[in-house]
């Protein structure tokens, strides 16, 4: 609260006690330039004329803020697990493992974690102001990764801070995305352990292109990767790596070599060829299957390169930190109609520019 037609050297050490108390009792925004909290907000004018105040003094002051649950078991995306969760789990056996492979444990404990996360019944702390004496439960998050959205956008958001904070080098960089043909997308689904074969391949895609564009085998570029297994729909199975990658590489003693040139497609057939030769040797392609997908003239196979931001606008890269960390699907993204039926919101078509 700051005095608009009083100082403060006009106001009594009791005039002071009396605005804190008002304060503390929620009657009366705190001064802000004395013993305001820093989670006030939304400024209002109001004027106090009281008998032991100064007369026709004029304060501008913050409303006393107030704890808000997001209650997330209203949204129709938090009813649809809580209704519909058992009975999926109690199928899956007979109608999704033969497809998608057995049910993962993880699977099952996020869900719960999430539906626990953000309600009292998971658990909460007690929080009690010293001086007030007034106390509000704060509920408990479950931090669980992708599938809850509020904990997942607040890992994005910090994970964003500290790469482009502390991690990034102040050179160009480029978002990188590396995607399969649906025919190979199955077996990642199934057998979850290839995954993290898919992210070697496409850092070693990029490491072999960039030795080759610089005419050098002792450099190496700086990338840091995030593996996705969803699409615009959420519930539809993509595996894909979204990259954060030098436009450029550095040597042994620290030297950045940029890039002469770049051909996003030239990355692409390295991937194409290294991740089918590497799922043959580990058995999971025959030799006639892994020739067949080779004679593809439309591969299934892409590969993106975005254009470089170059280093001094390294904090742009924080909206794409975020972006290649988001979560699944945004809490209101689903929405349910008055039949019952269930409306799922997705990203524009980069094509059309529709809603799909």
């Amino acid at each position: 609260m700051i005095l608009i037609e009083s100082s403060i050297s006009k106001i009594s050490r009791r005039q002071l006690d009396i605005l804190q108390s008002l304060c503390c009792r929620g009657l009366l925004p705190a001064m802000r330039s004395l013993f305001q909290p820093s989670f006030l907000n939304q400024y209002i004018f109001e004027e106090y004329s009281c008998a032991d105040l100064s007369p026709a003094v004029c304060f501008v002051a913050q409303p006393a803020s107030q704890y808000r649950p997001r209650h997330p078991e209203r949204s129709a995306f938090y009813q649809l697990f809580e209704s519909h969760f058992d009975s999926y789990v109690r199928a899956y056996e007979e109608r999704f493992e033969p497809r998608s492979g057995p049910l993962r444990p993880v699977v099952v404990r996020s869900v719960e974690d999430f539906l626990s996360c953000g309600r009292l019944q998971g658990g909460f702390a007690r929080i009690r102001c010293t001086k007030c004496h007034c106390e509000h439960l704060l509920a408990f998050s479950c931090r669980t990764r992708n599938f809850c959205s509020s904990c997942q956008a607040k890992r994005s958001v910090l994970f964003a801070e500290k790469l482009t904070g502390g991690i990034l080098a102040p050179v160009p960089h480029r978002h990188w995305t590396f995607s399969i043909p649906r025919v190979l997308r199955g077996m990642f689904e199934r057998e979850r352990s290839l995954l993290g074969l898919l992210s070697q391949t496409a850092y070693a895609s990029i490491l072999k292109t960039f030795q080759a564009l610089l005419g050098r085998n002792d450099v190496r570029p700086g990338c840091v990767l995030s593996l996705q297994t969803y699409g615009a729909y959420g519930a539809n199975f993509n595996p894909h790596c979204h990259g954060l990658v030098t436009d450029g590489a550095f040597s042994a003693d620290g030297e950045f070599l940029p890039l002469p040139s770049l051909d996003a497609s030239a990355v692409r057939e390295v991937f194409r060829r290294m991740l089918l030769l590497r799922l043959h040797q580990a058995e999971r392609l025959s030799e006639s299957f892994m020739q067949n997908l080779l004679s593809w003239v439309h591969s299934g196979f892409s590969v993106y390169a975005g254009p470089p931001v170059e280093a001094a606008e390294i904090p742009s890269l924080e909206s794409q930190a975020r972006y290649i960390t988001r979560p699944v699907l945004a809490m209101d993204a689903l929405e349910k109609l008055d039949g019952g039926s269930l409306v799922l919101e997705t990203p524009p078509d980069p094509a059309s520019a529709m809603l799909q």
